[in-house]
């Protein structure tokens, strides 16, 4: 296993061409609690080419029926993007002003639940919530300010490397 760079450019392209509709390679969660991460998890896979096969606690999609929780659960999307020391990209919990394009972001309760998660497509030369541009699914948004949002908190993702074989 080797550690190769996650593809911006692509994760970016992959979310401005299905940011506003539905790609049909993919199930669409939208009526079953949202859609929100697997929109989220389609861009980190464009960018990083690696899904992790390991049953349960890895991350992969290959049908609506056999995919890991963490393709599609905010939190289980966490709890691997963070912990993952094998197959497939790797994430960091940062400041904000660490975030890049191409980075993830997930909205939370007082309660320390975390219920939805945003594409990062466009930052500014020194990020803050201010100049945060955001494209995702459930609650569409395509180029919405993260300050839009009305979230008690906000925890940001920043994607180190891709691990790969």
């Amino acid at each position: 296993m080797f550690q190769k760079p996650y593809n911006r450019t692509a994760a970016l392209a992959y979310a401005r061409r299905w940011g506003r509709g539905r790609n049909p390679k993919y199930y669409d969660f939208s009526d079953l609690g949202g859609d929100c991460t697997n929109f989220v998890s389609q861009c980190v896979y464009a960018g990083s080419g690696v899904m992790n096969y390991t049953p349960t606690f890895g991350w992969y999609y290959i049908s609506a029926d056999d995919r890991s929780p963490s393709w599609a659960g905010v939190e289980y999307f966490y709890n691997f993007m963070v912990g993952n020391e094998g197959l497939g990209p790797h994430m960091t919990e940062v400041p904000v002003s660490h975030l890049r394009p191409g980075d993830v972001v997930q909205l939370g309760r007082a309660d320390g639940s975390f219920y939805h998660s945003l594409f990062v497509a466009r930052t500014g030369f020194f990020p803050s919530i201010n100049n945060i541009f955001i494209i995702t699914h459930s609650m569409d948004s395509f180029m919405r300010r993260l300050n839009t949002y009305d979230a008690e908190q906000m925890r940001f993702l920043h994607v180190d490397y891709v691990n790969a074989e």
